[in-house]
């Protein structure tokens, strides 16, 4: 009775943010909205997913992060069993098997993942603190992260991964270790990426899959892959031509990405090509207010919390939104090949949507803790 009393009680109501929770829930009614104009089919399911994301955050909010935390290898076994299922059963779509079907339901395990990481990387870290820069746990972070990368790349999804290592990355800074030694990986990647670019853009190399060559060709070349960047390039067009105040949401010219079908499901990675034609460029810059108002007021309750792997959790999830984020504009506004990342709140995608409301009741949990 008292380790449940503890669970749920170790905190201050007043401490709430309400913001933070105001901010998130006004960002999914805009994705709703937006859903809708794209895709009326699937505005209800995106509606019922904002109602259980809600009502799993508050849930989440009280309950004592701490006593979560303290689960760390069982965290880290959870995820790694979620990933293998989908390597085992998981179900095809697109060129990659992401999914795992159960009755009528789609689950992607990475998304839920991408939480569990970090909660898991937070105890560890702040478990090992005073190891920080020593070699031989710097090798066993590595060690600890390539699990569940290894199983990510075999879905394929290289954009997860890339943003898992990333968050990581935020929280090894947070956690403590030495700048000049994530300093030297970063600038050691330049010239790593460079080469991998150069390795997989070579006839008949073994690197990447079919459909993942062909995304990057598409970028590089866009002319020379044309029924591959079509795409990409009416997202593009899409932003450029909602002007200052876009064409209005729920439009019906028969030239728009939605109503021509230039975007083959707009409702999901490219819903910001849908908010640049449709609301504008005012529009858009609502939508980056929010994502940034998020991504803020998450770091703002990790620096007024004195526990560090509530800071780490606070730095992990303003990282996942924010790199997540980035890609997903990155892709829409063709900087950066087509990933399949979807934009936080915004696209549609159930798991995507629940994942990220837990990890904010998390957040929420660390700034209602008593003392910090």
């Amino acid at each position: 009775m008292k380790h449940t009393d503890k669970m749920l009680n170790d905190f201050t109501f007043k401490k709430f943010d309400f913001f933070l929770a105001a901010c998130t829930l006004l960002l999914s009614l805009i994705g709703v909205i937006l859903i809708g104009s794209a895709n009326p089919v699937y505005r209800e399911r995106q509606i019922a997913g904002v109602i259980l994301g809600t009502v799993m955050m508050l849930l989440c909010s009280l309950l004592n992060y701490k006593l979560i935390a303290r689960t760390g290898w069982a965290i880290y076994i959870t995820s790694l069993a979620l990933l293998l299922s989908v390597t085992i059963a998981g179900a095809i779509s697109g060129g990659a098997a992401r999914w795992i079907e159960i009755g009528p339901l789609r689950f992607q395990p990475s998304e839920l993942t991408k939480i569990l990481l970090i909660v898991f990387f937070a105890w560890f870290f702040d478990s090992n603190r005073e190891k920080m820069d020593r070699p031989g746990f710097i090798l066993c972070i590595l060690a600890v992260l390539a699990l569940p990368l290894v199983l990510i790349l075999e879905q394929p999804d290289l954009s997860t991964a890339i943003v898992v290592g990333w968050v990581v990355v935020c929280m090894l800074y947070i956690a403590g270790l030495d700048y000049r030694i994530i300093l030297r990986v970063l600038l050691a990647g330049v010239p790593a990426a460079g080469l991998f670019l150069f390795l997989v853009t070579r006839p008949g190399q073994g690197i990447l899959n079919d459909y993942q060559y062909r995304r990057i060709m598409s970028w590089l070349a866009p002319g020379e892959w044309a029924q591959d960047s079509y795409q990409q390039q009416n997202s593009v067009m899409a932003v450029a031509n909602g002007g200052l105040f876009g064409r209005g949401l729920g439009n019906d010219s028969p030239v728009s990405v939605k109503n021509g079908s230039f975007l083959p499901e707009p409702h999901t990675d490219f819903i910001m090509a849908v908010a640049g034609e449709e609301l504008g460029f005012w529009g858009c810059m609502v939508i980056l207010l929010l994502l940034n108002l998020i991504v803020f007021e998450c770091i703002r309750i990790g620096i007024r919390t004195r526990d560090l792997t509530g800071r780490l959790i606070c730095t992990g999830m303003a990282a996942l939104i924010a790199g997540q984020a980035f890609v997903n504009l990155c892709v829409v506004t063709g900087l950066m090949p087509t990933t399949g990342l979807t934009l936080p709140f915004v696209s549609y995608g159930l798991t995507s949507l629940v994942s990220l409301y837990l990890g904010l009741g998390l957040v929420l949990n660390v700034g209602l803790q008593k003392g910090d």
